[in-house]
Formats: structure tokens, sequence, C-alpha cells
């Protein structure tokens, strides 16, 4: 199937992890035809993933950027809509999780950074970039929140907290922008052996997962990369405001 995507600029945070989802996206929509922009407090790794992607043919852009510094995601977009002049693509992915411990045990400092890079980032990347869209009468903004959204997990209060609200702030601006013709989703991705999540936990917790997960394997990159093409493509453009789990059955076991 022809997702449509050729010649599309797409702009995706967090896709400098060599492990990671956003390397995977920024790919696979490279592969469909979209030239990227990276933006990521890994610029070495950012840079890394836009060679991969000219060795495609498409163009890139990369930013070192904290998306919890609103002013810096503005600037970073100002200097985007100068090269590419329009963004039609916004995949917010980037994240990040304090280390995990009790809520009682955790500090202010800790649960803030998490609800500002899950949540206050995702909002500071859309916002930036939305007056474009609007004035484009046309855009596709993909948010990524977790499985811990809908499935309680000890010692992750604050990321849940804030996962749960980024399918909230998914729920609600597509109900705002879909009559100007943008269109907004989420995906909830499973346990991942990215970066992210610090890399594969000892091989016993590790079995006692994967016996919960229905399909007996970890999420891959590559699945949460597929699921944003097809919703950054009109074949999606009836679906609106929804969460879409990608965890092999775990949220519903």
């Amino acid at each position: 199937m022809d997702l449509g995507l050729k010649g599309k600029i797409a702009l995706v945070t967090g896709a400098g992890s060599q492990k990671g989802y956003g390397k995977a996206i920024a790919l696979t929509l490279a592969g469909e035809g979209c030239d990227i922009i990276i933006a990521d407090i890994d610029l070495e790794g950012a840079k890394q993933t836009a060679n991969q992607i000219e060795s495609l043919g498409r163009k890139t852009m990369v930013f070192k950027v904290d998306i919890s510094d609103s002013s810096k995601v503005n600037d970073m977009t100002k200097a985007a809509l100068v090269k590419f002049k329009r963004i039609d693509i916004l995949v917010n992915n980037a994240g990040a999780i304090t280390p995990p411990k009790p809520f009682v045990e955790k500090t202010e400092l800790e649960y803030s950074r998490d609800i500002d890079l899950n949540l206050k980032g995702t909002i500071n990347c859309t916002k930036a970039l939305l007056n474009n869209m609007l004035a484009n009468k046309s855009g596709k903004i993909i948010n990524i929140s977790s499985i811990g959204y809908k499935k309680g997990m000890s010692h992750t209060a604050a990321y849940s907290a804030a996962k749960a609200g980024v399918v909230g702030f998914t729920q609600s601006l597509a109900v705002e922008l879909a009559p100007s013709g943008i269109n907004v989703n989420c995906i909830a991705p499973g346990l991942g052996l990215t970066n992210f999540s610090g890399g594969a936990p000892p091989p016993e917790m590790l079995k006692v997962a994967l016996a919960r997960i229905p399909v007996r394997r970890t999420t891959q990159p590559q699945d949460i990369a597929n699921a944003v093409a097809f919703l950054a493509s009109d074949v999606a453009s009836d679906i609106v405001g929804q969460t879409l789990s990608v965890d092999g059955g775990e949220s519903v076991t």
C-alpha cells in the first residue's frame, strides 16, 4: 500500500538513540519519502541517524534541544521552517524516566523532570509548530504515550501520570483541530528493550515479563515505526484522537 508520504516534511523528537523508537520512526518515514528534522538532546546520536537518512536520499536537519525548554523548541521550529517552509508531520517521541523508586522517595526535581520531559515537552513541540499547520490547513501529529497510562506500574507514578496526560492532550487537541484539517493521534508502546528503559532487565525478570505478553516478545522499534507511518498517512484520516496500543496484547491481559 502506498501511504502517500513522499515529499512530506516530518519532525521527529528523540531520534538520536541508536536503539530507540525515534530512530526507527525517522528511518521508516524517510523510507516512505519524507525529509526528516531530528530533535534530540543527544546531538551525536542525532547526527548518526541523520547520516542514515541521507543515505536513503532524503534531506535532514538536526537540532540539539531540550524539549522541556519552550524557548529552545521555538528557536528550533523557526530555524526548521526557514529551511523547509512547512512541517507536515510531528512525532512527539522524545521522553525520559528518572530512576524508578517509591513515590514517597521521589524528590520534586525528579517528579518534575518526569512530567516536564514527557508531557510538557510534547505540549511545547506541538504549540511551536501548530500555527504553521493551521496556516496550511493540514498536518499529522502523533504522540507517544506508554502502556503505563492504562496499567499501573510500581515506582513510576509521575511518569505514568505524564503519559496519561499525553493521552488526554491527544484527545482534546484532536477534537479541537480536526475541523482545521489536522489529525492528532497517539501510540502507547508496551515493554521495549531500548536505551530509554536502560536495556535488558535480568534474564529471570525478563522471563516473567514476557510471560504476561501474549505474543511472548517485547515491542520492537519497527513495530512503533510502522504504526507511526500508518497514522501519519491519509490512509488513517478517519482515525481521530485515538490511542493505539502497540504492546503484543499486554494491555488486554
